[in-house]
């Protein structure tokens, strides 16, 4: 029994050792010298974290952003510190860009609207049919009354304020009307989230004519500044520490359009007399929202279905799609 001890506490040590050196090889370490030259390796339980790139200069629309101004350049460096580090959020507006910016941005140059109004429906909705408390709908979240000034159809079966390309072209006739009415595109975008006669009220109260020297409320105060942001580090995601390959992105779905048309039409059936199941005719097509169209009017709508092995990243993939270098600039 005089040997127990001895090897008890052999043991425990063995083992405290081993705890420590698995906890070690979970931590950044930090190599370093002593006096005599030694290197040793310490844990740095606190890995790096530095403050996101601010360029000297940035232009929204092509309107210059006066990052010369204490109070300019620290409300961008909020939202560049927020998109940076919220990483789930951020990483997912990426992925989804990939498929959807090819279908907004042809609809924003067709209409005279900048390329940059698509960062605008990234902080919007991060690119999804998002409801939002006030009832905003969609990609380019349009409460109903503006969504049907805009000429979208808005009922109890139909929301095309969920149909991407008749959003898009309802969210460039808003922007046009805007810019028009407030002489600049930083203007509109700040106007598309207060509304114009909110800004310009701002703005004739204190004798200002432009966003960046208007106090509004806090979440116009920050809108212009969160696209900005946004399109910053979407075109260069490697500047603030995201590594995306084009095989982590989505990739398009190729579809192909049928027309729905008729009276009580079941979209259970239409949907399975069509090769398609009921979930992913209602994904391809979530303007549709019930699940029996009874079409009163007897319109006509065109749907999007599925090609064939439209589903399947092996045939849906590019070889753009499947490389494996890290995005530079997107």
């Amino acid at each position: 029994m005089k040997t127990a001890k001895p090897i008890l506490i052999a043991s425990a040590s063995a083992i405290l050792l081993l705890i420590t050196l698995v906890c070690a090889t979970d931590k950044d370490t930090v190599s370093t010298l002593n006096a005599s030259g030694r290197r040793i390796e310490t844990v740095n339980s606190n890995p790096n974290i530095y403050s996101p790139k601010i360029p000297d200069r940035l232009d929204f629309c092509g309107e210059s952003v006066p990052l010369d101004l204490y109070y300019v350049r620290e409300a961008l460096d909020r939202e560049l510190i927020v998109n940076t580090f919220s990483h789930t959020s951020t990483l997912l507006y990426f992925k989804r860009a990939h498929r959807y910016f090819p279908v907004i941005e042809p609809i924003l140059k067709k209409n005279g609207i900048p390329d940059d109004f698509k960062y605008l429906c990234v902080i919007e909705s991060g690119l999804t049919n998002a409801t939002s408390p006030a009832k905003a709908q969609g990609f380019w979240q349009f409460i109903k009354a503006t969504g049907q000034k805009y000429g979208l159809e808005i009922s109890d079966e139909i929301d095309m304020r969920n149909n991407l390309e008749a959003a898009t072209e309802a969210a460039c006739r808003f922007l046009n009307t805007l810019h028009s009415n407030l002489g600049s595109w930083t203007a509109a975008a700040a106007a598309y989230n207060c509304g114009e006669a909110g800004l310009s009220k701002n703005m004739q109260k204190q004798s200002i004519d432009n966003y960046y020297d208007t106090r509004l409320n806090s979440e116009t105060s920050r809108y212009v500044y969160r696209i900005i942001a946004v399109k910053q580090i979407m075109k260069h995601p490697q500047d603030y520490g995201f590594f995306l390959r084009p095989s982590d992105l989505y990739p398009s779905i190729p579809t192909r359009e049928t027309t729905l048309s008729g009276h009580n039409v079941d979209i259970y059936a239409f949907a399975k007399d069509n090769g398609c199941s009921y979930k992913l005719f209602r994904e391809l097509n979530p303007w549709i929202t019930t699940e029996k169209l009874t079409n009163k009017t007897g319109k006509s709508y065109s749907v999007k279905l599925p090609v064939k092995n439209g589903t399947e990243l092996k045939h849906i993939r590019s070889d753009r799609d499947k490389g494996s270098n890290f995005i530079t600039e997107m």
